[in-house]
């Protein structure tokens, strides 16, 4: 019987072992897509204790304790950061099997050297730890950032925000890269005029310009745009239900804009023939300065009413949605590429049953310009576990070239969760080397050992290009 979580942790068998342990290992993160307040590097905080390093924003732990029968006062409420800290740790040993004890006890172990198991019984003694070694030096934020040998780290930016903790990041010469990616789903929100009008005029304070016309509009986005590109981003983001790529005209969209700007809102088929417009609008502008756009399909958000009202979005209540994505997914990305004009591109999907599908869908637009121009976005949110990235690299080996892969990025909020990159390259290594024992592809560990090295980083690094 192997013990927990030993230095072979996942790696079954010995070709797995060598190729984590000789390569993957020692490869630096380059984290190109999490959701870290770039503030807390610029001012290099010090977290009180563990608890607001672990638990506060963790979404993922509160939909686990609140499954445990942890009252909401212990996850968001007004608990003291140590009552809520117990209740996680009466929660872990119900987590076995999730994900979550496996994040847990690496984390534990990979920053603060612990190897004991969280439970009620040893909360009190690994607590007092943790919170003594956070307030030194070592265990600042930026000194953390190092301890995970973190190369390059990509945020998750509005056009609208000033992105001055970037400039004063980079002004500080701190070695590791923290750079702004382009987030602009609030710029194509268009289901409430309120909220959008809203959100529009403090794109108009931060453009200095008046939006008074889609064309206005547009300019005032192009402009942040470009100030973006001159602050370092080369990436930019879309969280959506589905791609959207309804025809329209331009007289259309005007009408539209100007019937939301009057406060009105819009119906269902406005709605859908503005953010397609948008989106590819979108599309254009990263192609004109080079960038690479990223889609996070899938995702049905907000689903508890009562809950959402209370406590606002990225709470804990979304969950994995089932909606069409092939026609206009296609249709879309094929809308850009006649023009010439589709951009380096990673797709990502929530609904497993999808990854066939997406596996296809990139291989239609590989266009020789660029090695894995179209990729396949590694297990994302609730697919970020085992077997969720198990399945997402074998439907890419199965479909398109694992060995073009950027690999394992955060997705998180958290400065401790960089061991999920090595959750993921233990996941890769071991699938790899079942495949080398099986008599599956050969046993040629210079070919396997830099093809792990380039998923683990040094495919990202040359994908993204950021210096």
């Amino acid at each position: 019987m192997k013990k927990f979580m030993d230095e072979n942790f996942l790696l079954q068998t010995e070709t797995a072992q060598e190729l984590y342990h000789n390569h993957a290992a020692k490869m630096p993160i380059f984290d190109y897509h999490c959701h870290i307040p770039p503030q807390e590097v610029a001012e290099d905080k010090q977290f009180k204790n563990i608890t607001q390093i672990w638990l506060y924003g963790d979404h993922y732990k509160w939909r686990a304790m609140r499954s445990n029968g942890v009252n909401e006062r212990y996850c968001t409420g007004d608990a003291s950061d140590w009552e809520k800290f117990e209740k996680w740790a009466e929660t872990v040993p119900q987590t076995l099997r999730n994900p979550l004890y496996h994040w847990t006890h690496l984390e534990l172990k990979k920053f603060f050297g612990i190897d004991k198991l969280l439970s009620p019984v040893t909360a009190k003694e690994i607590w007092e730890e943790c919170n003594a070694k956070l307030q030194t030096s070592d265990y600042s934020v930026r000194n953390i950032i190092r301890k995970a040998n973190v190369h390059t780290i990509c945020t998750t930016d509005d056009p609208v925000d000033s992105l001055e903790h970037h400039q004063a990041i980079k002004e500080d010469g701190f070695e590791v890269a923290v750079l702004p990616a382009w987030r602009p789903d609030k710029a194509m929100a268009v289901e409430s005029a309120k909220t959008y009008n809203a959100y529009l005029e403090t794109l108009e304070e931060a453009a200095g310009e008046n939006i008074g016309s889609f064309a206005a509009l547009m300019d005032a986005l192009d402009s942040r745009h470009q100030f973006f590109h001159d602050s370092g981003c080369r990436l930019s983001d879309h969280g959506l239900e589905t791609a959207m790529a309804e025809d329209y005209t331009e007289a259309e969209i005007n009408t539209i804009f100007n019937k939301i700007r009057k406060g009105n809102d819009l119906n269902p088929d406005e709605i859908l023939k503005f953010k397609s417009c948008m989106l590819y609008e979108f599309g254009i502008m990263d192609h004109s300065r080079g960038w690479t756009q990223q889609f996070h399909l899938g995702a049905l958000r907000n689903n508890n009413t009562r809950l959402f009202k209370k406590l606002g979005a990225d709470t804990g209540f979304d969950s994995i949605g089932d909606f069409e994505i092939a026609k206009s997914l296609s249709k879309f990305l094929d809308r850009l590429d006649k023009e010439n004009k589709l951009s380096k591109t990673v797709l990502y999907n929530l609904n497993p049953r999808d990854n066939e599908l997406i596996g296809t869908m990139i291989g239609n637009f590989q266009d020789g310009s660029v090695p894995g121009k179209m990729q396949f976005g590694s297990g994302w949110w609730f697919l970020d576990q085992k077997d969720g990235m198990e399945k997402q690299i074998n439907a890419l080996s199965n479909l398109g070239l694992l060995s073009r892969f950027v690999g394992m990025l955060t997705d998180s909020r958290s400065f401790l969760s960089y061991t999920r990159h090595e959750y993921f390259r233990r996941t890769l290594c071991n699938l790899l080397g079942n495949d080398v024992e099986n008599g599956e592809i050969p046993h040629d560990m210079e070919l396997l050992g830099q093809m792990v090295e380039n998923i683990c980083f040094n495919n990202a690094k040359e994908y993204f290009k950021f210096e």
